[in-house]
């Protein structure tokens, strides 16, 4: 029997998944996992997640501007999110954050984008899903300076004192296809240190696969072997790590999630 979890950040409104998004969800569920948080990307991105979310009762939406794509977006943009967030109730704002790393992305665009982002979950009390690269000491000063309802730094890879800080203010950490790479020393011994209650796994499909899928679109389907390598890395037994997991991203996420925790048990 497969332990039941929960993959806290795919892409399965991406084109990557349109030719078999069904088949890719039911191999999925097969696998263990039992739920899906698919946060936005772009303002286009919203309709379409929010639409699979009321088609497949165990896809949660976020919504949120990228920062990747922080040239496209604009501030009444983010009026449209504040709107559509009151109204459809995502579980999340997100993904939001700081990519310093390409240096094709405005930063001061960045950053406006991502205070203002901040203030809707704010305001609506939503906890937020971040994107950080090279930024995490900014994104943190933001985080005690606008002070959300907790969430999530997806594909962490700060280090141990960034890592206590996120934890201070609330967040779990999440780990995906890298933790399965046997050269990502530095995730692993991260993974290691973090207490697993502030643990959360993904995938990040369709980007980022794990090593037994490299070169290859990444899928949910996948998530198990995520949860085998923290596993080789920790005490906790699989079943155990699975459970803990699935309970954090629960707790982050709150009441849209609760019903989770009976198909857990």
């Amino acid at each position: 029997m497969n332990e039941k979890i929960i993959d806290s950040h795919c892409h399965l409104d991406m084109p990557a998944f349109d030719k078999d998004r069904q088949q890719v969800l039911e191999n999925a569920r097969a696998a263990g996992v039992m739920g899906f948080v698919v946060p936005g990307t772009t303002q286009k991105s919203w309709k379409k997640i929010l639409r699979l979310s009321e088609q497949e009762k165990d896809v949660y939406p976020a919504l949120g501007l990228h920062p990747y794509f922080c040239a496209e977006h604009s501030v009444g943009e983010v009026d449209q999110l504040r709107t559509l967030a009151a109204s459809a109730k995502p579980i999340a704002i997100g993904e939001i954050g700081l990519d310093f790393f390409r240096p094709d992305l405005d930063e001061q665009r960045q950053l406006e984008l991502l205070e203002l982002q901040l203030k809707v979950a704010r305001d609506l009390e939503l906890p937020v899903i971040l994107h950080t690269r090279k930024a995490h000491d900014q994104v943190l000063q933001l985080l005690k300076q606008y002070q959300p309802k907790g969430g999530i730094s997806h594909a962490f890879n700060g280090g141990w004192q960034q890592a206590k800080h996120y934890i201070d203010l609330g967040f779990c950490l999440g780990f995906g296809g890298m933790l399965t790479y046997e050269r990502s020393h530095r995730l692993h011994k991260l993974a290691r240190q973090i207490p697993l209650e502030n643990i959360v796994l993904e995938t990040d499909a369709p980007d980022m696969p794990g090593a037994a899928h490299r070169y290859q679109r990444n899928s949910p389907e996948y998530l198990p072997e995520v949860l085998e390598a923290l596993a080789q890395l920790r005490p906790e037994s699989k079943s155990k790590i699975a459970r803990q997991t699935s309970l954090n991203t629960i707790r982050i996420f709150g009441d849209a999630l609760k019903s989770l925790v009976s198909t857990h048990d």
